[in-house]
């Protein structure tokens, strides 16, 4: 992997981690673009998803640092009440993340029509919240933030959304816009922090190889992540306090047609 290919795919990764087209998808169809596999793949996805959740520490730092010191109070305030919806949102994707990932994985791949169909199905989960009008709440619920959760986890596919598919979920609820998009960008710390963890050690432990890329791409691939994911991350907060995910949804379904195309040739 060249540098100037690290520097693409990071920019790739920070910037569709946040915004609901799938960091997942995109990935996928930019290595197969560049010819990239195996462990420069796993090594260089370990290094740009750290990168993004660095990116959220930045940007979301007062909003973490407002549920420690409530946390630190020890007892129940509003801010121990969201630190445990965000607990409960963990749950699903815990479970498939540890237990079943890869069997997902192997019964349904990670090739470029798995990609184009999952992004589909984004675009129609985007363009059905953006026209869905559920009564609105004043708070998330550890109910809503369960289902929340199971959304996230059905995100281990490649193509489908993480954010999209959380942040779709919340508003399909009746969950407030605005704070949504907080939400959604705070419980995925923990998956993706867990997803690189289960990584470096299938990489120990042999079941996967890393290396085979140069110190450089991965300085470029993180910086690149890193700065895109700060913007990425910022933009998309007001994005989905203006509603505007319908225009996400439809950039899903035109590359989700192409990828799907593309892959039949």
């Amino acid at each position: 992997m060249s540098w100037l290919e690290a520097l693409i795919l990071g920019l790739i990764q920070g910037l569709t981690e946040y915004l609901p087209v799938s960091s997942s998808g995109h990935l996928t169809i930019g290595s197969y673009l560049f010819g990239l596999s195996g462990a420069e793949n796993l090594t260089f996805n370990v290094v740009v998803h750290v990168a993004t959740v660095c990116s959220t520490l930045v940007i979301l730092w007062s909003e973490i640092d407002w549920i420690l010191r409530g946390l630190f109070k020890f007892k129940m305030n509003a801010e121990t009440k969201y630190f445990l919806n965000i607990l409960v949102s963990m749950i699903p994707v815990g479970i498939v993340g540890v237990f079943f990932k890869d069997k997902v994985e192997e019964v349904f791949g990670s090739g470029l029509l798995i990609v184009g169909i999952m992004l589909l199905l984004t675009a129609t989960l985007l363009i059905f919240s953006y026209y869905a009008k559920p009564r609105i709440k004043e708070e998330i619920s550890w109910k809503d933030a369960l289902i929340i959760g199971v959304a996230q986890a059905c995100a281990v596919m490649p193509g489908l959304s993480r954010s999209g598919s959380t942040i779709a979920t919340g508003l399909l609820l009746g969950n407030k816009k605005e704070k949504l998009a907080q939400f959604s960008f705070l419980m995925v710390i923990p998956p993706i922090l867990g997803e690189a963890l289960l990584d470096v050690i299938k990489g120990i432990s042999g079941k996967e190889s890393f290396g085979g890329i140069e110190t450089l791409s991965l300085v470029v691939g993180f910086v690149a992540a890193f700065l895109s994911g700060c913007f990425a991350c910022k933009w998309m907060i007001g994005i989905v306090k203006r509603g505007k995910l319908v225009y996400f949804g439809i950039y899903c379904a035109i590359v989700g047609a192409i990828t799907i195309i593309f892959s039949c040739l």
